[in-house]
């Protein structure tokens, strides 16, 4: 009977809890709907505050608002992230509350470097690769033409750099930069001159023999008079060169042998 008695007690208990932690969730639910914590405010700002040059309004009411549901509370900032990095231009996103009605936007935007391809796709400075309208990116600076098989962008972007360092020695610099789908890397450079490196054999393959060409460059350009259309890097032992006019009477294509 005893038992009976408080096995009936630790029921009612048991219900009574439940009864209280319903009533103080629909109570919680009530605050939380109340008018007051609609979001009213969204404020968009740079990293560090620094001005944004291709994010604005109107991109942000047309790409990323309608994708965002709930208020103050309910709203979730995962999803209100993935909206706003679905900008164009914008490549990371951060989002915080403000109390009691404000959420704070802090984006970065992509930096373009070159174009990616042939789809018209951009790629940034840190090797991403994204879509956005050409014609700001061009507004920007110079853009360096770049492709490759997919997933090999920061490879790219790591090799671009190395180029543009070696050809500085010569006042030159990369404007294009191919790697190839059989992993040959080849370029244009800014005095028009196209350089065939071909696929690496070890870490110094390139180093190498970029310094093969940058040790008779000098020669060749006194000789050629700046007429060099191609230069073929990809024998052991020297190199093939493809001129547009040959001032000595010699054949356009000849092959000059290392000492």
């Amino acid at each position: 009977m005893w038992q009976d008695i408080r096995s009936m007690n630790a029921t009612a208990n048991a219900l009574f809890g439940v009864f209280i932690l319903a009533l103080l969730m629909s109570g919680i639910w009530w605050v939380v709907q109340r008018p007051m914590f609609t979001l009213k405010v969204i404020r968009v700002e740079g990293v560090e505050q620094a001005a944004l040059r291709h994010v604005n309004a109107f991109t942000i009411r047309d790409t990323a608002l309608p994708k965002m549901r709930g208020n103050f509370f309910t709203t979730n900032l995962d999803n209100v992230r993935t909206a706003f990095e679905s900008v164009p231009w914008v490549r990371k996103a951060s989002v915080q509350r403000e109390w009691p009605n404000k959420l704070i936007v802090t984006l970065e935007e992509h930096q373009a470097l070159g174009t990616w391809g042939e789809d018209g796709r951009l790629m940034s400075v840190k090797g991403d690769v994204f879509t956005a309208n050409l014609a700001e990116a061009e507004e920007d600076a110079e853009l360096i033409a770049f492709a490759g098989p997919e997933g090999s962008e920061k490879e790219v972007l790591a090799r671009y750099l190395d180029f543009k360092q070696w050809f500085a020695n010569i006042s030159l610099a990369p404007e294009v930069v191919q790697y190839s789908s059989r992993y040959a890397w080849s370029l244009k450079l800014n005095n028009g001159m196209r350089v065939e490196l071909g696929r690496l054999q070890d870490d110094q393959t390139l180093k190498n023999r970029v310094d093969r060409l940058l040790t008779v460059y000098p020669q060749l350009v006194a000789s050629l008079q700046d007429s060099i259309e191609s230069v073929d890097m990809r024998y052991p032992n020297g190199l093939a060169l493809k001129s547009s006019h040959n001032a000595f009477g010699i054949n356009p294509k000849l092959k000059v042998k290392r000492k």
